[in-house]
């Protein structure tokens, strides 16, 4: 690994931490060397609306900044948002080189700040770790290349791959850590959804315990509108939020879940409400419905991110429930590439990531 590797890894490890807290904006980790080499300053983007990492890392710095290197998981801003542009704060800083992972392909920014930096002759490195950047930032490059949230696809399952029993019988299939680190899962994410058939099997809260950051808005897609008229969703959506998908065909049977503050939204399918979403700028969804809408979903080749959460255990039987209904692939050559991202021990469980190739 080479010098520069070595402190930009150490600069996404700090990005890292805002997951959850930044979103919409991407994660973003800084650190300063001084002219030696020698690390005087750290910082990261810790919240929406707050300083930027670079501006952080700076306020560590101070004067040990000048002459000395910045490394930077993100191309710096050079456009006034809410806060002022982080490429005048580097400028005056008097640094002797900056060192990026890769461009911020944010239109005010695109470029822009690289060669504000090299303009007021500073040296920049562009590339160094990208692909661990681009990785780390998948979900706030989706909104923006797409304007649909970056869609994670999570269900428990038995060693036969199974999600239920042939009763329907579901809880618990994973331990009590893995249900924990779901839980931790939910408090990053701006929405957890769902499909009427959830609704009315578990009558689920969709809530993170403890609760997180962000505000978590719960989602539930029903093309007919039949819903439960009593459920814990119905009951809470003036405590949390709760949006409900459905067709012409369905509104009018959601007048009820309107009035008690449910948010009803007309749409034509799964991408107009992914875009609806983003228009809202949900960054993550977390997909937890049943076999039906994990189906929809693949089906509509609208998941980005699977986390299986998989329990040693044996269920059996031809009418136990798999995870993914829907359609389907015909020939396995015609299923898509999807890449590992980790494996992941948990209790008595194992936790299996995976992203589109």
């Amino acid at each position: 690994m080479t010098f520069d590797e070595t402190h930009m890894r150490r600069a996404l490890d700090l990005a890292a931490r805002g997951r959850g807290a930044v979103e919409p904006n991407p994660m973003v980790g800084a650190i300063v060397l001084d002219s030696t080499g020698v690390v005087v300053g750290e910082g990261l983007h810790e919240y929406f609306g707050g300083p930027h990492a670079e501006v952080n890392s700076l306020a560590e710095a101070g004067e040990r900044a000048r002459g000395g290197t910045l490394f930077v998981t993100l191309e710096p801003c050079c456009h006034y948002g809410k806060t002022p542009p982080c490429t005048k704060a580097i400028i005056e800083a008097g640094f002797r080189r900056v060192v990026v992972a890769m461009r911020d392909p944010f239109p005010k920014v695109d470029g822009g700040g690289i060669r504000e930096l090299e303009n007021a002759g500073i040296e920049v490195v562009v590339g160094v770790c990208e692909k661990e950047a681009n990785d780390l930032n998948a979900p706030y490059l989706k909104l923006l290349r797409t304007g649909k949230p970056w869609v994670i696809a999570k269900w428990a399952m038995s060693l036969d791959g199974k999600i239920a029993t042939r009763t329907g019988d579901s809880q618990w299939i994973s331990g009590e850590e893995s249900r924990r680190q779901v839980h931790e899962l939910r408090a990053r994410v701006d929405g957890i959804l769902v499909g009427s058939g959830t609704v009315f099997a578990d009558d689920p809260m969709l809530t993170a315990r403890p609760p997180g950051k962000r505000t978590l808005t719960r989602i539930v897609l029903t093309r007919s509108g039949d819903l439960p008229d009593s459920c814990k969703l119905r009951s809470t959506t003036r405590e949390t939020p709760v949006i409900v998908f459905t067709t012409p065909e369905g509104v009018q049977r959601l007048n009820c879940w309107k009035a008690d503050g449910a948010e009803v939204i007309v749409v034509s399918g799964l991408g107009e409400a992914l875009s609806e979403l983003g228009k809202r700028q949900f960054t993550n969804l977390l997909v937890e419905g049943g076999a039906r809408i994990l189906g929809a979903f693949h089906d509509a080749n609208e998941i980005d991110e699977v986390q299986v959460y998989l329990a040693p255990k044996l269920i059996g039987g031809d009418g136990a429930v798999s995870p993914v209904a829907g359609l389907g692939i015909g020939k396995l050559s015609d299923g898509r590439t999807w890449r590992t991202v980790s494996v992941e021990k948990i209790g008595d469980d194992m936790c299996i990531t995976v992203r589109k190739a």
